[in-house]
């Protein structure tokens, strides 16, 4: 006789893959399974893009002096912050978005629509990650410890965005990269190259999402959810790149007013080469290549916190 499947292997197998968790995270306790999707802790890409800011600000500030054996302490935290704020953020956000999502083909299997997590457990679960936030902010500086406070309005208004503005993709490069801020605190303080690296990672934050946006254009017309991927429309691409290049001109002034050099030039040229590639691979195929160049900018991010970190080294 031909042993059945395991009912729960199969449920989870057979949703989309926004839901759908890797085999390592199917391993967990059944009933973690929800949260773990929950959190998104199967798509780590989401943790690099709110770590690799902090990392940014931190490498920036230190490029006079540089780095400190403090700040390994500042990097794990940072880590374990991202983890944890990350997931209260995505819990949130389904939290809020859970009639909308329940409508989306590509959402619509995620823990709260889907009935997995139901909505007094996700509160439950948004003040335990919360919890762990709280106890990484202790450990900052006082400097940092305000700064990082001020994001609490940004994260708490995303969600709405969507709603009431074209723009949600800015809103959420405002609140995403506010890390920056947060590490340059830990370092020393914000300054104004701060601000213009800051500045720059929103218009990066824009390129991305817009991107990842093409992936629900349809659902979204259908809801009347707004993106600037429906506002782009056809010259979508041409946005993308519009955003980019402001991207790479204010990450270079933010190098070099914190005395990154030639450093700096390089670490600009190599990031606006990486965000040509992208948009030369969406130039056809655009919704099915989205996913995998929305993916890509986690690379993007990481030249960055190479190039700020060797011109400290230097």
């Amino acid at each position: 006789m031909t042993e059945s499947p395991d009912p729960d292997q199969k449920r989870w197998g057979n949703i989309p893959l926004d839901s759908a968790l890797p085999d390592w995270l199917q391993n967990l306790p059944e009933g973690s399974r929800p949260y773990a999707a929950l959190a998104r802790w199967d798509r780590p890409v989401g943790i690099w893009l709110l770590l690799l800011p902090c990392w940014m600000g931190l490498a920036q500030m230190r490029i006079p002096d540089g780095f400190q054996w403090i700040d390994l302490v500042w990097i794990i935290l940072f880590g374990i912050g991202a983890v944890a704020m990350r997931g209260a953020g995505c819990t949130w956000n389904d939290i809020r978005d859970r009639d909308i999502d329940g409508q989306v083909e590509r959402t619509a299997a995620r823990p709260i629509p889907s009935g997995d997590v139901s909505l007094q457990q996700a509160y439950y679960f948004l003040a335990a990650q919360l919890a762990a936030g709280f106890l990484v902010w202790l450990c900052l500086p006082f400097d940092a410890k305000m700064v990082a406070l001020l994001s609490i309005p940004l994260v708490v208004a995303y969600p709405y965005m969507k709603r009431i503005t074209w723009w949600p993709q800015a809103w959420l490069g405002f609140t995403f990269n506010f890390g920056v801020l947060v590490g340059a605190a830990a370092a020393t303080n914000v300054t104004g190259a701060t601000v213009v690296l800051y500045l720059g990672l929103v218009c990066w934050t824009v390129a991305y999402d817009t991107i990842y946006a093409l992936q629900d254009r349809e659902d979204d017309a259908m809801l009347g959810v707004k993106s600037t991927a429906r506002l782009f429309g056809d010259k979508v691409l041409t946005g993308v790149f519009v955003f980019q290049t402001m991207a790479t001109a204010l990450i270079f002034l933010g190098a070099y007013f914190a005395g990154a050099g030639r450093v700096g030039a390089l670490l600009a040229l190599a990031f606006f080469a990486h965000s040509l590639w992208q948009v030369s691979k969406l130039s056809t195929n655009r919704e099915t290549r989205a996913l995998s160049m929305f993916k890509a900018n986690v690379w993007t991010g990481a030249i960055i916190v190479a190039g700020l970190a060797i011109a400290a080294f230097l």
